[in-house]
């Protein structure tokens, strides 16, 4: 139940019963109200809050200042391409996270093989995705982010290639 809600509540019962409401009835109605809620947000746009919530109005200030330069130059970080997105309404989500807190919205996760069952692993040290020989072996479970900044995006487009969605 809503602010909104409650308040048509008492405006519909008539003032006798309201005088004979007794004061539990009152507080269950109120403990009905609905909560504010954590936002939910993608994990980049936590790490800029992260590094700027002692500031919070100046860091924001500062960032919005920057966007147009960055804009202009070509050079707009991930939180800023976030921040100008139509769809994001970043005010309201970086005041009601920085107010209510917040959750990092979990990131799908993907295995990659090539057609005739090759998985793309990553290798144990120095990180690098390869596509195995071995069929048998472990499949990695990448996130899109993960293999876009390895050079593996193309996976996405690519018809020769299978993926599966993983938890």
């Amino acid at each position: 139940m809503n602010k909104k809600e409650l308040i048509k509540h008492f405006e519909d019962i008539p003032y006798v019963s309201i005088s004979q409401m007794g004061k539990k009835s009152f507080i269950d109605l109120i403990e009905k109200l609905d909560e504010p809620q954590k936002v939910t947000i993608p994990q980049f746009v936590a790490d800029w809050y992260e590094e700027n919530k002692d500031d919070f109005e100046g860091e924001l200030f500062r960032s919005i200042d920057l966007i147009t330069r960055d804009f202009e130059d070509g050079d707009l970080s991930e939180f800023e391409e976030w921040f100008i997105d139509g769809k994001t309404k970043p005010f309201q989500t970086l005041v009601n996270m920085h107010q209510f807190g917040y959750t990092v919205e979990k990131e799908k996760k993907y295995r990659v093989s090539l057609k005739n069952g090759q998985p793309l692993v990553k290798a144990p040290l120095g990180g690098n995705f390869y596509f195995n020989q071995n069929i048998t072996g472990g499949k990695y479970k990448a996130t899109r982010k993960e293999l876009e900044e390895a050079g593996f995006g193309w996976v996405f487009d690519c018809p020769g290639i299978e993926i599966e969605e993983v938890e």
